[in-house]
């Protein structure tokens, strides 16, 4: 997010749970054939994040495919679940090539007042809903807001040019989510500072004029990069991987909640990302659009 001072103030307590962008990230994106790690969950802002929930009610589905999606682990927590209980994230990447690991979470609920709901919805570009309230004289009202995170990363493991192309396609691959960021290239297959396309989809249909914001790590301690961008009429959106990374690409959508959760909110927002690395750093140059 790029939450300023005051706007931050006002948002910070609020907000600690829901206005952040939230991804998985391995320890290295990049791996050799068997080894096993703990795929982090993250939420936080700038690319810096702190531990997400361990409560394993807050999991719907959390999977890793196989290069070529025949081969799949799903860490999954069982239904019914108790809050207390955690969830597991060691996945084991066997087969050389780009593995995909994905969680999607339960819903959760937030209530703000007028106020601040607005200044939250206009720091996030979340039009629709702001123009909605306006519409309907509701700015003072307060946001009832039910959310839920969509998180898929990318993980190489061995070297992407030993993998014919035809049996490493999982990274293109649609899985279902509400809100989903789908590459049209295997990122770990490009070299630096070429172009990157990816799809934002909606229900499994192209998003057009939604707002991506991407960040990339920079070595040696170098600030993070950060920039925004708006999808096509398509859907689409077009970046250049110059170096390293790793990035991380997030979006977020918010429509009228569903019948069933009226009771308690208004609005359902859906944050999706994605994460992965890039190709060997080209110097002195950053991701941009």
């Amino acid at each position: 997010m790029k939450i300023q001072f005051p706007v931050a103030a006002l948002l910070m307590v609020g907000l600690h749970a829901a206005a952040h962008e939230f991804w998985l990230e391995a320890p290295r994106f990049r791996l050799q054939p068997g080894q096993t790690v703990n795929v982090h969950t993250l939420v936080g802002e700038n690319f810096r994040g702190e531990p997400w929930t361990t409560k394993a009610t807050k999991v719907l589905r959390l999977v890793r495919f196989s290069p070529a999606g025949t081969d799949s682990t799903a860490l999954t927590p069982a239904p019914g679940a108790a809050e207390a209980d955690t969830f597991r994230t060691g996945f084991a990447f066997a087969q050389p090539g780009t593995h995909v690991v994905l969680l999607r979470s339960s819903n959760s609920f937030l209530e703000l007042p007028g106020d601040k709901f607005t200044a939250y919805l206009r720091e996030e570009g979340l039009d629709y809903a702001l123009r909605l309230r306006q519409e309907r004289d509701e700015a003072a009202k307060p946001g009832r807001e039910t959310y839920r995170r969509c998180a898929k990363t990318l993980v190489q493991v061995g070297e992407a040019a030993t993998v014919p192309a035809a049996a490493d396609s999982a990274w293109r691959h649609v899985y279902g989510l509400p809100l989903e960021l789908v590459p049209e290239q295997n990122p770990y297959r490009l070299v630096a500072d070429k172009s990157l396309t990816v799809r934002v989809l909606r229900s499994g249909k192209p998003a057009s004029g939604a707002a991506v914001q991407i960040w990339q790590r920079q070595p040696n301690g170098l600030p993070t990069t950060h920039f925004t961008t708006r999808t096509n009429q398509n859907g689409r959106i077009l970046l250049r991987l110059s170096g390293p990374g790793p990035y991380l690409l997030a979006a977020v959508d918010m429509t009228a909640a569903p019948a069933k959760l009226r009771d308690r909110a208004d609005w359902q927002s859906t944050w999706a990302s994605l994460t992965f690395a890039g190709p060997a750093a080209a110097p002195g140059r950053s991701a941009t659009k």
